[in-house]
């Protein structure tokens, strides 16, 4: 069963092809014709992949009578949250790129993923768009959320500027980006020792030092791992950013440790 339009929507596409983007991320294009009718909105939209069970069967949730909600299986299928890396009407393709790392649901997928495999989906649901009048974008993310960063920069508004910092696990995982005049990007790299002394400081540290032209005003968004994003979630309450003018979502959470970190200096 397929919705179109602003509702929710639940929509089996086809796998196009897979392709690999850097050492530790796989792209897989979905389309087919349910692919049509779907319609982006926002850049950092996202949906939700439905895996099939052990077994091999998928359960996808259905839409329900009123058209308006969504029922799920019990117990509820296996899935993950991605946002849309592009979504192209003309061609019907949709991007979706994974970080691939050993024993993911959705990396495991993504790297056996093969030409006319299917897959279930659900959305996408947009975010808020951003006012126009908030002219300067700060973008700061971590690899999981560096897609939703490269459609931000493809899609931004002509006169909007953009500062942009991306944490990766090394200088293999930079991607080309849209960047021209008025964006600037800046890489951190795990592997980096300085970087790797900052720990869950990096980017906040980062957005912390930047000087910010007062002309302009100011919409932040950030996601990422969750401790990354504590110094980010500070400094925002700080400079009295809120809704409308902040979005900062938490991807994932790695698992913490009591370890002492011992200092590289």
């Amino acid at each position: 069963m397929t919705a179109t339009g602003a509702g929710p929507s639940v929509r089996e596409l086809v796998v196009l092809r897979r392709e690999s983007v850097t050492p530790r991320m796989v792209r897989v294009v979905l389309g087919g014709p349910q692919a049509a009718g779907m319609v982006g909105l926002t850049p950092d939209e996202h949906v939700k992949l439905v895996f099939p069970d052990a077994d091999g069967a998928t359960r996808p949730p259905v839409l329900a009578e009123d058209g308006e909600t969504l029922v799920w299986p019990r117990p509820f299928p296996p899935f993950r949250e991605y946002t849309i890396r592009r979504l192209d009407a003309v061609s019907g393709e949709v991007w979706i790129d994974f970080v691939v790392h050993p024993g993911g649901l959705a990396s495991d997928w993504a790297q056996r993923a093969e030409p006319g495999d299917t897959l279930w989906l659900t959305g996408p649901r947009p975010t808020d768009p951003v006012p126009p009048e908030l002219d300067l974008h700060v973008l700061l993310a971590d690899h999981t959320a560096l897609p939703a960063v490269a459609r931000w920069l493809e899609e931004l508004p002509e006169h909007v500027h953009a500062e942009v910092a991306v944490l990766v696990p090394d200088a293999g995982e930079e991607q080309e980006l849209a960047v021209r005049p008025g964006v600037r990007v800046t890489w951190f790299h795990l592997d980096d020792p300085e970087v790797a002394d900052a720990g869950d400081d990096v980017l906040g540290a980062h957005l912390a030092a930047l000087e910010l032209p007062a002309e302009r005003k100011v919409f932040l968004w950030a996601a990422g791992e969750a401790g990354v994003l504590k110094p980010i979630r500070r400094w925002a309450r700080a400079h009295g950013f809120a809704r409308g003018t902040c979005d900062i979502a938490g991807y994932w959470r790695k698992e913490r440790t009591t370890a002492v970190r011992t200092s590289r200096r």
